[in-house]
């Protein structure tokens, strides 16, 4: 009995703990002030999704400098949310008001319109060294100057960056500062990629740990890499490692066109044509099921149920379709923004627990809008996946066709040489390793502490 009476006291007390938002509604002029307060309340309730819209007037209303009450309300919805909610205000809105979250949003906006200049400026000294956002602020910085190709500044940001991406407490913070992490490791990779420094290019990627939730999208990368060295044994031997089971969900054209090119760099045409006739037989109709759902229009209501029937265990008869929904369930971006929406469904319970029916329902209202949003944002998220892949399929078709007859001239031009090839197909001789890799076989079998580090000790064919 007092069991029960204790838990009804508890539910009535949140209740109570709610209705005082209405005193917030009603009896305060200002809405400038009254938005703190609120949004404080609903934060600890953990009731974010239903902050979101509040979060929202406040920016598009107040303008100057934030107090740092509302800096750290503001940034505690943001981390619980995603940020992608606020992203998709207008840019005057995020200028409007001088806060370092809001500048880190405004530059990422700038950034993906390619405003790299603008998205610098707009970070520059606007961010305090201790503030949560600054390890991502600083990716932003070695996105923006490696695309200017200012390298040096691209470096030094990306390094700050590692720097400042240390653990936490939080478990969501602390898996988001380590992807943040790996990205700001990829990012120094990638410079010296782009500066042709293949060797500590090289390097650098090997930083990266293969258990990060970014390393099987960086091994392609890392493939280029060693094809651009010349060391097409090493290229091929990278991108096997995606017919690993643990990899299977990966879908990624450009695996194929690389292996098809490595085969062509050592003259291995019969190799290359198999390739070739693989990825058309995976591929070919599977793109036609991609092609007619993206022709009809779906909503993006529609996409999100689609990827949420697949989370749900339902399978489609399209192998590829299968892969490509397994391939956006295991990222990242999708990994918060899901997690964020299956949060925000929990805060329907405690709005029912509110007594005052009027504010009952505006609650209720602000959180579905906040939810409704974050559902057209996944939806958005799976048919962006699914448009990109078939564009990637159709550059690939158009690629491979040509390599096809680039090798059928040069076969043409050895057959009419008259010169045989009687050598050894592939021999440990033919390996190119420093002192401080060695060779073991491979036995048939996948293990984890060897993926991304197989090689091929294929022979060139190729005539001198």
């Amino acid at each position: 009995m007092f069991k029960k009476a204790l838990i009804t006291f508890l539910i009535l007390g949140q209740a109570y703990a709610l209705e005082s938002i209405w005193t917030d509604l009603t009896k305060s002029k200002n809405r400038i002030t009254r938005y703190p307060n609120i949004i404080k309340q609903l934060i600890d309730k953990e009731m974010y999704h239903t902050a979101v819209p509040y979060v929202k007037e406040y920016l598009v209303t107040y303008k100057g400098r934030t107090n740092k009450n509302f800096e750290y309300l503001f940034e505690q919805v943001v981390s619980k949310v995603g940020d992608r909610q606020f992203i998709l205000l207008p840019e005057s809105y995020l200028k409007n008001i001088d806060s370092p979250t809001l500048k880190y949003l405004l530059a990422k906006k700038q950034l993906k319109r390619r405003k790299y200049k603008e998205a610098l400026q707009t970070l520059n000294g606007t961010i305090p060294s201790a503030h949560p956002v600054k390890p991502f602020a600083l990716h932003l910085e070695g996105v923006a100057f490696t695309m200017l190709r200012s390298f040096k500044a691209a470096v030094g940001a990306f390094e700050n960056c590692i720097d400042q991406s240390t653990s936490s407490n939080d478990e969501v913070r602390a898996r988001q500062l380590q992807i943040n992490q790996d990205y700001c490791l990829a990012g120094i990779a990638r410079v010296k990629y782009e500066q042709r420094n293949l060797e500590a290019s090289e390097l650098a990627f090997i930083d990266i740990d293969k258990r990060s939730y970014i390393w099987p999208e960086l091994l392609i990368e890392e493939a280029w890499n060693s094809y651009y060295k010349g060391d097409y044994n090493r290229t091929l031997g990278k991108l096997v490692t995606y017919k690993a089971p643990v990899l299977s969900y990966v879908v990624n054209p450009e695996i194929n066109v690389l292996k098809a090119l490595s085969y062509y760099k050592l003259c291995l045409y019969d190799d290359m044509s198999n390739i070739i006739d693989d990825h058309y037989k995976e591929f070919d109709k599977s793109k036609q099921v991609i092609d007619k759902m993206l022709a009809k229009k779906h909503s993006l209501e529609w996409y999100f149920k689609f990827i949420n029937s697949y989370v749900d265990g339902k399978k489609y008869y399209d192998s590829l379709t299968n892969k490509l929904l397994e391939n956006v369930r295991k990222d990242p971006a999708f990994i918060q923004l899901y997690k964020s929406y299956k949060d925000g469904l929990r805060e329907i319970k405690s709005i029912k627990k509110v007594r005052n029916r009027r504010l009952r329902k505006i609650l209720a209202i602000n959180l579905k809008d906040s939810l409704f949003l974050q559902q057209k944002l996944i939806g958005s998220y799976v048919k962006k996946v699914f448009k990109l892949t078939s564009a990637q399929l159709e550059k690939s078709f158009v690629g491979l066709s040509y390599l096809r007859l680039e090798a059928l001239n040069a076969r043409k031009a050895r057959l009419y040489s008259g010169i045989t090839d009687t050598g050894a197909r592939g021999d440990i001789k033919y390996l190119k390793r420093n002192s401080k890799q060695y060779f073991w076989s491979f036995n048939g079998e996948f293990w984890a502490d060897e993926l991304g580090d197989y090689v091929f000790a294929l022979r060139s064919e190729c005539q001198k």
